[in-house]
C-alpha cells in the first residue's frame, strides 16, 4: 500500500517521539539495541536496493551514494561527509543526523539508528562483519557525529 498523498517520508519529531516512547517502556539500553539492530537492516536493505551488495567499493565511492540516498535527495537521515580508513578502523562523518535533531548542546543522546544504517551499509557492500559505535559527537562541540567500525574476527 502506498501513501498516495504523504509518500514515504514523516517527520523527524515523530520519530524521535517514538524513540522517547521507546526509551520510557523499554529503557535506554534496550532501545538503543532495537535502535541500532533496525539501523543495520534498514543499512543492508539500502545497499540491496542501490545493488551495492558485495561490490567492495572504494570507501570515498560508498560515502557518496550513502550521502545521495540518506542525505536531501533521499531519505534526509543525515548528510554523510565522508568516510575513511584509519589503520583498523573506518570512519564515517556525518552531520545533520535524525539523533542530533531538537537535542541541546551538551546532550547524551547517541545516534544508534543513524549508525546502524551506516553500519549496515558498509558490511552489506564490504562483506565484512563490523563493530561499530558513535565516537564523537556534535552535541558535545564536535564538527561531526563520528562513526568507528572495527573488523571483527
Amino acid at each position: 500500500m502506498q501513501r498516495q498523498e504523504l509518500g514515504d517520508f514523516f517527520s523527524v519529531i515523530c520519530f524521535k517521539a517514538a524513540i522517547s516512547g521507546m526509551e520510557e517502556a523499554l529503557g535506554e539500553k534496550a532501545t538503543a539495541i532495537a535502535l541500532t539492530t533496525a539501523g543495520r537492516a534498514r543499512g543492508k536493505q539500502l545497499a540491496a536496493d542501490l545493488e551495492l551488495v558485495g561490490k567492495g567499493l572504494p570507501l570515498d565511492v560508498l560515502a557518496s551514494k550513502l550521502a545521495y540516498a540518506l542525505g536531501k535527495d533521499g531519505t534526509r537521515l543525515c548528510i554523510v561527509e565522508k568516510i575513511v580508513s584509519e589503520g583498523d578502523t573506518i570512519k564515517a562523518y556525518t552531520s545533520e543526523t535524525l539523533c542530533s535533531s531538537g537535542e541541546a548542546i551538551g546532550s547524551s543522546r547517541r545516534c544508534t539508528f543513524t549508525l546502524g544504517a551506516v553500519w549496515g551499509a558498509l558490511e552489506a557492500v564490504l562483506g565484512k562483519r563490523f563493530q561499530g559505535k558513535h565516537i564523537e559527537s556534535v552535541l558535545q562541540g564536535r564538527s561531526h557525529d563520528v562513526f568507528e567500525f572495527t573488523v571483527l574476527g
